[in-house]
Protein backbone atom coordinates (compact mmCIF):
# COMPACT_ATOMS: atom_id res chain seq x y z
CA UNK A 1 0.00 0.00 0.00
CA UNK A 2 1.25 2.98 -0.58
CA UNK A 3 2.20 6.14 1.55
CA UNK A 4 -1.10 8.29 -0.12
CA UNK A 5 -3.06 5.59 0.06
CA UNK A 6 -2.33 4.76 3.69
CA UNK A 7 -2.91 8.57 4.56
CA UNK A 8 -6.03 8.63 2.53
CA UNK A 9 -7.14 5.78 4.49
CA UNK A 10 -6.39 6.95 7.86
CA UNK A 11 -8.27 10.38 7.40
CA UNK A 12 -10.89 8.70 6.29
CA UNK A 13 -11.16 6.86 9.53
CA UNK A 14 -10.41 9.86 11.42
CA UNK A 15 -13.69 11.48 9.48
CA UNK A 16 -15.84 8.01 10.44
CA UNK A 17 -14.80 7.87 14.38
CA UNK A 18 -15.56 11.93 14.50
CA UNK A 19 -18.79 11.13 12.99
CA UNK A 20 -19.83 7.84 14.66
CA UNK A 21 -22.40 7.74 17.01
CA UNK A 22 -21.69 6.47 20.70
CA UNK A 23 -23.10 2.59 19.31
CA UNK A 24 -21.16 2.81 16.45
CA UNK A 25 -17.53 3.78 18.25
CA UNK A 26 -18.20 0.74 20.45
CA UNK A 27 -18.83 -1.37 17.94
CA UNK A 28 -15.72 0.23 16.07
CA UNK A 29 -13.65 -0.55 19.74
CA UNK A 30 -14.80 -4.21 19.46
CA UNK A 31 -13.76 -4.82 15.62
CA UNK A 32 -10.12 -3.68 16.72
CA UNK A 33 -9.81 -6.05 19.37
CA UNK A 34 -11.45 -8.65 17.20
CA UNK A 35 -8.66 -8.21 14.69
CA UNK A 36 -5.93 -7.72 16.75
CA UNK A 37 -6.88 -10.68 18.53
CA UNK A 38 -6.88 -12.62 15.24
CA UNK A 39 -3.35 -11.02 14.23
CA UNK A 40 -1.80 -12.36 17.30
CA UNK A 41 -3.47 -16.42 17.12
CA UNK A 42 -2.34 -16.23 13.79
CA UNK A 43 1.11 -15.79 14.88
CA UNK A 44 1.33 -18.98 17.08
CA UNK A 45 1.74 -22.19 15.19
CA UNK A 46 -0.07 -25.81 16.04
CA UNK A 47 2.89 -26.63 18.43
CA UNK A 48 1.85 -23.28 20.23
CA UNK A 49 5.45 -21.51 19.55
CA UNK A 50 5.79 -17.81 18.01
CA UNK A 51 8.68 -17.42 15.67
CA UNK A 52 11.37 -15.33 17.24
CA UNK A 53 11.10 -12.24 15.28
CA UNK A 54 7.09 -11.73 15.84
CA UNK A 55 7.39 -11.85 19.36
CA UNK A 56 7.41 -8.26 19.68
CA UNK A 57 4.71 -7.98 17.76
CA UNK A 58 2.52 -10.31 18.93
CA UNK A 59 2.76 -8.55 22.48
CA UNK A 60 1.39 -5.62 20.63
CA UNK A 61 -1.30 -7.08 19.31
CA UNK A 62 -2.06 -8.43 22.62
CA UNK A 63 -1.33 -5.53 24.47
CA UNK A 64 -3.37 -3.32 22.05
CA UNK A 65 -6.65 -5.78 22.67
CA UNK A 66 -6.28 -5.04 26.51
CA UNK A 67 -5.76 -0.97 25.79
CA UNK A 68 -9.29 -1.05 24.43
CA UNK A 69 -10.98 -3.48 26.66
CA UNK A 70 -9.48 -1.24 29.68
CA UNK A 71 -11.41 1.51 27.50
CA UNK A 72 -14.54 -0.20 27.48
CA UNK A 73 -14.01 -0.29 31.12
CA UNK A 74 -13.98 3.17 31.67
CA UNK A 75 -16.36 4.08 29.20
CA UNK A 76 -19.05 2.33 31.06
CA UNK A 77 -21.84 3.98 32.94
CA UNK A 78 -21.89 1.98 36.12
CA UNK A 79 -25.15 3.90 37.33
CA UNK A 80 -27.09 4.01 34.26
CA UNK A 81 -25.95 0.56 32.52
CA UNK A 82 -27.05 -1.58 36.10
CA UNK A 83 -26.64 -4.47 35.73
CA UNK A 84 -25.46 -5.16 32.27
CA UNK A 85 -22.87 -2.34 33.12
CA UNK A 86 -21.96 -4.23 36.06
CA UNK A 87 -22.30 -7.66 33.93
CA UNK A 88 -19.71 -6.22 31.37
CA UNK A 89 -17.09 -4.96 33.64
CA UNK A 90 -16.90 -8.44 35.15
CA UNK A 91 -16.31 -9.37 31.80
CA UNK A 92 -14.11 -7.54 30.83
CA UNK A 93 -12.03 -8.11 33.99
CA UNK A 94 -11.80 -11.80 32.86
CA UNK A 95 -11.27 -11.08 29.41
CA UNK A 96 -7.45 -8.81 30.70
CA UNK A 97 -6.70 -11.50 33.11
CA UNK A 98 -7.54 -13.96 30.35
CA UNK A 99 -4.99 -12.10 27.80
CA UNK A 100 -2.49 -11.41 30.47
CA UNK A 101 -2.04 -15.18 30.91
CA UNK A 102 -2.28 -15.80 26.92
CA UNK A 103 0.17 -13.08 26.32
CA UNK A 104 2.59 -14.94 28.42
CA UNK A 105 2.69 -18.69 27.96
CA UNK A 106 1.06 -17.99 23.85
CA UNK A 107 -2.18 -19.80 24.73
CA UNK A 108 -4.02 -19.83 21.17
CA UNK A 109 -6.76 -21.72 22.95
CA UNK A 110 -7.32 -18.50 25.69
CA UNK A 111 -6.90 -16.13 23.07
CA UNK A 112 -9.73 -17.55 21.31
CA UNK A 113 -11.57 -18.12 23.32
CA UNK A 114 -12.03 -14.18 24.17
CA UNK A 115 -11.84 -13.56 20.62
CA UNK A 116 -15.09 -15.58 20.45
CA UNK A 117 -16.69 -14.00 23.37
CA UNK A 118 -15.56 -10.28 21.63
CA UNK A 119 -17.24 -10.93 18.30
CA UNK A 120 -20.20 -12.54 20.60
CA UNK A 121 -20.51 -9.03 21.73
CA UNK A 122 -19.27 -7.19 19.05
CA UNK A 123 -22.26 -8.57 17.32
CA UNK A 124 -24.88 -7.98 19.69
CA UNK A 125 -23.49 -3.69 20.13
CA UNK A 126 -23.65 -3.94 16.24
CA UNK A 127 -27.41 -4.84 16.25
CA UNK A 128 -28.34 -2.57 19.41
CA UNK A 129 -26.70 0.12 17.61
CA UNK A 130 -28.24 -0.27 14.36
CA UNK A 131 -31.71 -1.01 15.80
CA UNK A 132 -31.33 2.21 17.52
CA UNK A 133 -29.92 4.02 14.26
CA UNK A 134 -33.33 2.83 12.34
CA UNK A 135 -35.36 4.19 15.30
CA UNK A 136 -33.86 7.12 15.43
CA UNK A 137 -34.87 7.68 11.40
CA UNK A 138 -38.24 6.42 11.63
CA UNK A 139 -39.06 9.00 14.41
CA UNK A 140 -41.88 11.34 13.86
CA UNK A 141 -40.27 14.86 13.27
CA UNK A 142 -42.74 17.45 14.39
CA UNK A 143 -43.44 19.81 11.55
CA UNK A 144 -46.01 22.56 10.98
CA UNK A 145 -48.54 22.08 8.68
CA UNK A 146 -49.52 23.15 5.99
CA UNK A 147 -53.03 24.54 5.36
CA UNK A 148 -53.93 26.23 1.88
CA UNK A 149 -57.16 27.86 2.09
CA UNK A 150 -58.87 30.00 -0.46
Amino acid sequence: MSYSNYSGYNTYREIGVKTASQGKLVVMLYDGAVSHLEDAIGMIDFEGKIAADNIEQFGIHVQKVQDIITELQVSLDMEKGGEIAQNLMALYIYFNKELLAAGIKHDKGKLQFVHDLLSQLRDSWATAANTHANNAVRMPVDSPSLSITG
